[in-house]
């Protein structure tokens, strides 16, 4: 039994892992590497088609479906095997793909004749992503699927996007049955709509994502209904803060998944009545209308949690409603940026990477009474984390951008697990693990969580590097080391102590400013002067509170 990490190993993006046992190769996930993980990976296949005998998919976001055409282009033709959500919206978000290849071929291609250069040829085609749609499987939930003689699989809901699996395969050794757990991308629990993540129990090997390993959502052991309530009140109040100051609200956002869950939040802020007036919302994506679609398209099928389920069963559809417009046309997407009233304009691609988004902020960003809300995680090397960060400027089209809008984050959209999300998967296992490989996070993120299920949990992990190989049989897995974990350590402890610093020299003034008030003070007046004295007794008690007990504690 050997495993190999192809990509998402310390890197988020690219999935693509080779299990291989008894002369069967089973490929997990074949994602397109995006932002600066496309520089370190390539986008050419790092193995020969050849060696594939069958692949799974575990959902159809592209950094984990993206280079499936490219494999039937070079002649694969064995099974792709996956949910039959996930079939249908890959057969959407594949045809997309192919589209986008070909057309920055295109683009290059023009720009290299003018230099009297070679034409560049699209990574694959919309014939190609047709030809692999050929190839999938449907499989249920908890259906067994045969491999081979001595391998078999099943799904089970990993809660992230409407269709999204983990995965279970089993392997007959000559030892007995070995298990391997792949978590594909681990749903957060208070997700919009979609169900909750369901759990495997039993795995000898564990692969896991983690994305959020670093960070909280804040909201675990919350009711899902407050929760989504208080997401869809401070959308609202987002909302409302734009669109008084006369802009727009840009929100960049995945067209598969996150868009729907927006278009979710503000069905709540109109049934709720959390806003007086009509919010007129636009879907300006072609893919993101399509995938809206299928949504729609899946209401009776079951997917969906019991919150959702509720409207459905009202007769109330979750994600359309009477304010909405879908758009498509290019010119009525253009005619957006000539709106004299405001609108919310939802758009893809969801790291500004590259769609309609882009002309979106090209028009919005520069004005001082636009928001743009970012909804999802924003990868490295992406414009979209370059406005988190913080930038002030940006170019887009060959012309910089000042950046004058308000960056919002509406936190907890994200549709993975955070890291008490994450410990409560892995938790869910009876038995400890023989080992836990920790994938599908930024290097240092992957390392420093991989030591905290080390150090924390008493678990074998280790976060694999890039192309690195396993035999899973002969024990021999590196342990993580605390590197990135002590990095992390250091870089805490050195925040805090800024922090205290800060704090200090705030508290230094304000003792200053009472000093200078109580020399200026006409001493006559007893009542000023018993209020002063009262607030100084009281600030020397607090910190004589605080004295006695870092002596005792503080050790």
């Amino acid at each position: 039994m050997e495993i190999t990490f192809f990509g998402a190993a310390r890197t988020v993006t690219g999935s693509s892992i080779l299990l291989e046992h008894d002369g069967f190769s089973l490929l997990v996930d074949l994602g397109l590497p995006q932002g600066s993980d496309e520089k370190k990976m390539g986008e050419d296949l790092p193995f020969s088609p050849g060696m594939v005998d069958a692949v799974i998919l575990t959902h159809a976001h592209i950094d984990h479906s993206g280079r499936l055409p490219l494999l039937a282009k070079l002649g694969y033709s064995g099974p792709v095997y996956s949910t039959a959500a996930t079939l249908e919206l890959s057969s959407i978000m594949l045809e997309d793909s192919a589209h986008i290849q070909e057309s920055e071929a295109e683009w290059k291609t023009r720009k290299r004749e003018r230099h009297g250069e070679s034409a560049v040829e699209p990574l694959y085609r919309s014939e190609d992503a047709a030809a692999v749609l050929e190839l999938f499987r449907p499989v249920s939930y908890g259906e067994r699927v045969d491999l081979s003689p001595s391998m078999w699989f099943e799904f089970c809901d990993a809660g992230h996007l409407l269709g999204s699996a983990s995965v279970r395969v089993h392997c007959i050794t000559g030892e007995g049955e070995k298990t391997v757990v792949f978590s594909g991308d681990i749903g957060n629990i208070d997700q919009p709509m979609i169900r909750d993540p369901e759990y495997f129990h039993q795995a000898d090997f564990v692969v896991m994502e983690s994305t959020y390993g670093d960070r909280l959502h804040g909201t675990l052991d919350r009711d899902e209904r407050d929760i989504l309530l208080e997401r869809a009140t401070k959308l609202a109040a987002i909302t409302d803060d734009v669109f008084r100051r006369g802009g727009n609200l840009i929100i960049p956002s995945f067209a598969v998944g996150r868009t729907q869950e927006i278009l979710y939040l503000f069905r709540i802020i109109i049934d709720k009545k959390l806003l007086p007036y009509e919010i007129p919302v636009f879907v300006d994506s072609p893919l993101s209308v399509k995938a809206t679609k299928v949504f729609a398209s899946c209401l009776r099928d079951d997917y969906f949690d019991d919150e959702a389920r509720s409207m459905i069963d009202k007769g109330i559809n979750p994600i359309l409603f009477p304010s909405l417009v879908t758009i498509t046309d290019v010119e009525d997407s253009k005619a957006l940026n000539s709106r004299k009233e405001s609108a919310v304009i939802i758009s893809s691609s969801g790291m500004c990477e590259a769609g309609r988004i882009r002309h979106h902020l090209k028009h919005n960003l520069w004005r001082k009474d636009s928001t743009v809300l970012f909804v999802g995680y924003q990868a490295e090397g992406t414009l979209g984390r370059s406005l988190i960060d913080g930038t002030d400027h940006v170019t887009l089209f060959g012309e910089q951008i000042s950046v004058n809008a308000k960056i919002e984050v509406l936190e907890g959209t994200s549709g993975h697990a955070d890291q008490k999300g994450l410990e409560k998967w892995i938790g869910e296992f009876a038995e400890k693990p023989e080992a836990v490989f920790v994938v599908h996070g930024e290097d240092n993120v992957s390392q420093y969580f991989a030591s905290k299920l080390k150090n924390e949990h008493g678990l074998h992990a280790y976060a694999p590097r890039l192309y690195e190989r396993f035999d899973l049989l002969s024990g021999a897995i590196p342990l993580q080391d605390d590197t990135a974990l002590r990095s992390r350590t250091k870089a805490d402890l050195n925040d805090s102590f800024k922090e205290l610093e800060k704090n200090t020299a705030d508290l230094t003034g304000i003792i200053d400013r009472m000093e200078r008030a109580a020399s200026l003070m006409d001493l006559s007046n007893e009542k000023k002067a018993n209020k002063l004295s009262d607030a100084v007794r009281r600030l020397s008690s607090d910190l004589a509170f605080l004295v006695s007990k870092w002596n005792g504690d503080a050790q």
